[in-house]
């Protein structure tokens, strides 16, 4: 499933730097936008992971999983 999120991008002095507008904590700094952007995809998609993953284990056992959807 493929979500779409806000990059929040600026350059400052030599460095592009940016956040995930929605999830707190994802933020990164590269020498070119480009970079940047991947870094922030390859961030973002960790952050997701390790917050499922910690969500799972405090559940413990016999949990459901439901999707939910938001707009904007």
């Amino acid at each position: 499933m493929d979500a779409e999120y806000t990059a929040i991008v600026k350059q400052q002095g030599d460095w592009w730097i940016g956040w995930i507008e929605e999830v707190p904590g994802v933020n990164c700094q590269e020498r070119s936008r480009e970079e940047l952007l991947e870094s922030l995809r390859v961030t973002l998609r960790e952050a997701i992971e390790f917050n499922r993953q910690e969500a799972i284990d405090s559940a413990g056992s016999e949990y459901k999983e439901e999707k939910i959807a938001v707009s904007a």
